[in-house]
């Protein structure tokens, strides 16, 4: 199985999102791939404390003959096989991205799911992938949106992100990031998603300042801090995409 996981705006979490759901689905036994598609701005390596190793997705990109394992490295913290991306700009110049789509079906053969982190808006870098993948994943963070139009905004977001899976036959769902909103709305952006454009929320991640700290040691917050906040709602999140995934 293969999962895009795209977001409308940066900052929003999808990054933390990948890591995180990747780290839980290693932690039931799956044998879980987390690939950073953002391909001009990649920095899935540093969730995972591999910001600098020797071989990266651009270098496949570079060489077409490179063996994709080379560029795997299995997280010692979380059992997470991460195939991170080089912050190097001679890496980034003259790659083309339809190769990673044959990598993403390649590897959806070797593992039991795959996590494609995906660029910020428009996902040009992960688009090829899309004709491979199974589920699309939309993060929408709701901290820095007006009160007054929370569900407009969220709607407007998830509306325009779904037109892309909805184009390639994907099954599609809503992660909530960041939230400091109150339950009662937070209830009402959940029903105006699932009732209006029929698309269920997955999860609902509070605001935690644990995140962070758990970037900079490189181990994600539901292995950093399972008890945080952030830590129990990723791990909600991870059964109910587990259980939506493989019943």
């Amino acid at each position: 199985m293969a999962v895009v996981i795209v977001t409308g705006r940066g900052g929003a979490g999808k990054t933390t999102t990948t890591a995180n759901l990747s780290a839980y689905f290693a932690g039931r036994e799956y044998r879980a791939l987390a690939i950073d598609g953002d391909l001009y701005l990649p920095n899935l390596g540093f969730h995972f404390a591999l910001e600098n190793v020797k071989y990266t997705v651009h270098s496949l990109l570079k060489d077409p003959n490179m063996d994709p394992e080379w560029a795997i490295y299995k997280h010692p913290d979380t059992g997470v096989y991460v195939m991170p991306g080089s912050t190097n700009l001679q890496d980034v110049l003259g790659i083309s991205p339809k190769r990673l789509r044959d990598i993403v079906d390649d590897m959806k053969y070797k593992f039991g799911v795959v996590f494609v982190d995906s660029p910020t808006g428009v996902p040009f870098d992960t688009l090829p992938t899309f004709e491979v993948a199974n589920y699309q994943l939309i993060v929408v963070e709701i901290e820095r949106s007006p009160i007054y139009s929370f569900e407009i905004m969220v709607k407007n977001e998830v509306e325009k992100l779904k037109a892309l899976g909805d184009e390639y036959g994907l099954k599609i769902g809503v992660i909530l990031n960041k939230i400091r909103e109150s339950q009662d709305v937070v209830n009402d952006i959940i029903e105006a998603v699932e009732e209006d454009l029929n698309v269920p929320v997955l999860g609902a991640i509070p605001f935690d300042d644990t995140v962070p700290s758990s970037i900079n040691v490189g181990v994600p917050v539901i292995r950093y801090r399972p008890r945080s906040y952030a830590g129990i709602a990723f791990k909600e999140a991870g059964q109910i995409l587990e259980e939506w995934m493989f019943g």
